[in-house]
């Protein structure tokens, strides 16, 4: 009678509902190291931009080599980090989620590559470097976007939709507290979303699916 029990409908729903939940768990469980990253590359090196001058930040001064080179190491850092997280993250499970998932890591290098080729054309044009320091961070605000915007319809994650949408309005309004104010606002707002969303995710992985 026990035997029978175990393999009722009910018990086997609840069986598949606990390993859907497992998998979900387990495709997930990358997402706060990858939102942890980029929230500490953009507080960090946004703040370091910020730094560069009397005009940002008044307390102290950073060489602008110095923070130009912290910002590029740390960017770099997240874009690789993104390639290889979002192709694995559904490593071992067959069909086009897995195709989806490659292509969704290729194309944070691939957009990265495109937004930093356009700024390079703009200046090679003209661009003032001033320009150029609202240009930058505000593209890649809404490359983020965009592709976070990609992530969550790929896998259904509500998570990433908020994300998403947060950083498209961090990119769009940057540009408005001018130079050196928007790189502040984008430490502050965009890394401060991260990190705020590595967290969420890392007490619920399952929230928002």
């Amino acid at each position: 009678m026990e035997e029978h029990e175990d393999l009722s409908p009910q018990r086997m729903l609840q069986l598949l509902g606990e390993q859907q939940r497992h998998v979900e768990r387990a495709q997930l469980a990358p997402v706060p190291w990858l939102y942890g990253t980029w929230g500490v590359a953009w507080l960090v090196g946004f703040l370091a931009l910020w730094s560069t001058s009397p005009a940002g930040n008044p307390w102290f001064t950073v060489p602008g080599p110095l923070a130009a080179g912290v910002f590029g190491a740390l960017i770099t850092s997240s874009v690789v980090a993104s390639a290889i997280i979002g192709s694995r993250i559904n490593r071992g499970v067959r069909g086009t989620s897995t195709f989806g998932g490659v292509v969704y890591g290729l194309s944070w290098p691939l957009c990265g590559t495109a937004f930093a080729l356009v700024g390079t054309g703009l200046i090679a044009n003209g661009m003032s470097s001033e320009l150029a320091s609202i240009y930058f961070p505000s593209a890649y605000a809404l490359m983020c976007g965009a592709l976070y915007l990609g992530g969550a319809a790929l896998w259904r994650d509500g998570g990433q939709l908020a994300v998403a949408i947060a950083l498209l309005a961090v990119g769009a309004i940057a540009p408005y507290f001018g130079a050196p104010g928007n790189n502040l606002f984008m430490a502050l707002a965009a890394g401060g979303t991260f990190l705020a969303a590595a967290v969420v995710v890392a007490k619920n992985p399952t929230r928002g699916r």
